[in-house]
Formats: structure tokens, C-alpha cells, sequence
């Protein structure tokens, strides 16, 4: 399943904290593409290679790229 841009900024916001994520993504270089983050999507790079940048730069582990779990949400239809 393809990453979305929405899925990108959230996983943005848990590791770097909402203000560090903006931040990094409208500043930080990404070597492999010569853009920051947020000229990478624009430009139509796939948000799930431009985290994978995000985190080969930032030294993310890889037990914390896939996000933080969230509990699944009760719709109410069984």
C-alpha cells in the first residue's frame, strides 16, 4: 500500500515533535535527491522514499520508522 502525504506528516510529527517536524521538512537537504522534504513531494517523489531519506539522515532507528501504534478506533458497526 502506498504511504500517503498525510501518512508522512504524521509519522514526521511523532518522531520529531509537530514544530522539529516542519522544520526539518522545509529545510533539511536530502542528499539523494538534492531537495528538502517538502520540495520532494511537491515535485512528486514518493512520501514513503523521502521518509526513508528523512530517517537515513536523521539516524532514526528502524524500530521507530514504522510510527508509533495507535489504538484502533471504534466505528461502532460490528
Amino acid at each position: 500500500m502506498p504511504m500517503k502525504n498525510s501518512d508522512f506528516r504524521r509519522l514526521m510529527d511523532d518522531e520529531f515533535g509537530p514544530a522539529n517536524a516542519g522544520v526539518i521538512a522545509s529545510t533539511l537537504v536530502l542528499p539523494t535527491l538534492d531537495l528538502t522534504a517538502d520540495d520532494a513531494l511537491r515535485a512528486g517523489h514518493s512520501p514513503r522514499t523521502v521518509w526513508r531519506d528523512v530517517c537515513d539522515l536523521q539516524g532514526v532507528p528502524p524500530e521507530r520508522r514504522l510510527g508509533v501504534d495507535r489504538p484502533i478506533r471504534d466505528t461502532g458497526v460490528e
